[in-house]
């Protein structure tokens, strides 16, 4: 494990019989940083997290945690991770206050100390209200607030969270989302899994995708767009129907190919960068105004579906499945 390591992860497997849930998948998490799992329900991002806080066991490989062996030494391993469960484990008949505090308990927690970080939790959460009201009482958001705040009680080294906004309302969300990077600045290191694209492309320094198990490719953002560009595309939009002229843009500008996208948009692809000067000239000479021209630069839905192969919209039917508005 390098300086900047808090989590290396080698060689890791879990067989269900001759089912292969995770298939020998490595990667690290580097100290303060948000890693992101990504990938479709059933790819194995849970059954990853779960071998990683000690839930399950390996079939193969290693897990380090801050120089802890987590297969060999899980409660020491615990002891030092904050845990955030896609289903909440909080006690719905306790208040919100008391589950705070009986989760401080767990981890050994002073009376006096838990119940002060409770309390300044509830705060932080914008839960204060609802601090003496039954959990089962509380909004899907609130429930998954909470749930978040027990994980962090006792200020864990390391935070793993399968599914942080999966099942609640936009707001809560993007409240969810602000807390994460606030953790993440007080130097939090934080491992979450999603399949929600816009997730981690908005919080994560780094994302691994995985499908069927395996990891396909991970990095920044910015390297996995960077990696996995083809070409560059400029989109035109001017005064007047452009699709006249198509073929005579793709003439005059070499390789370029031209995509009608309305009759006054079009969009000019490239395996080179487009200079968009003698375009704009060529068109001012046939009477026609440019009013909008825009570099299209890929997405990380678009990068996803170049490397896994997934259309994105399997992740939006997954979505519509568990009722999500997002």
């Amino acid at each position: 494990m390098s300086n900047t390591d808090i989590v290396t992860v080698k060689n890791l497997s879990k067989n269900y019989g001759d089912i292969t849930a995770v298939n020998k998948i490595s990667f690290s998490i580097r100290r303060g940083e948000i890693f992101g799992f990504l990938g479709p329900n059933g790819a194995g991002k849970t059954t990853t997290i779960n071998m990683m806080i000690g839930l399950a066991k390996p079939s193969c490989g290693t897990i380090v945690i801050d120089g802890i062996d987590a297969v060999k030494n899980v409660k020491k391993a615990q002891s030092i991770i904050g845990i955030v469960p896609d289903e909440s484990n909080l006690y719905n008949e306790m208040d919100g206050f008391n589950n705070l505090c009986f989760c401080g308990s767990l981890y050994g927690m002073r009376k006096d100390v838990r119940e002060k970080k409770a309390r300044e939790l509830l705060e932080k959460f914008d839960l204060a209200k609802a601090g003496k009201r039954p959990f089962k009482a509380y909004s899907k958001g609130m429930r998954r607030k909470l749930t978040i705040a027990a994980g962090i009680i006792h200020e864990p080294e390391i935070l793993f969270l399968d599914e942080p906004t999966t099942g609640i309302d936009v707001e809560s969300a993007r409240q969810i989302r602000q807390m994460l990077l606030q953790l993440k600045q007080a130097g939090t290191t934080i491992f979450i899994t999603t399949h929600y694209i816009e997730d981690a492309e908005r919080i994560c320094d780094r994302i691994a995708f995985i499908v069927d198990g395996n990891i396909v490719e991970n990095g920044t953002v910015s390297e996995l767009m960077k990696n996995f560009t083809q070409g560059h595309s400029i989109r035109l939009t001017a005064d007047r129907d452009l699709e006249p002229l198509a073929g005579e843009l793709q003439a005059r500008f070499g390789d370029c190919t031209v995509k009608t996208e309305t009759d006054h948009t079009i969009t000019l692809i490239s395996r080179e960068r487009i200079p968009l000067l003698p375009v704009m000239e060529y068109l001012d000479s046939n009477g026609i105004s440019v009013y909008e021209a825009k570099e299209l630069l890929p997405s990380l839905e678009d990068v996803f579906v170049k490397v896994t192969g997934l259309e994105a919209a399997k992740l939006k039917k997954e979505k519509v499945k568990e009722g999500m508005v997002k």
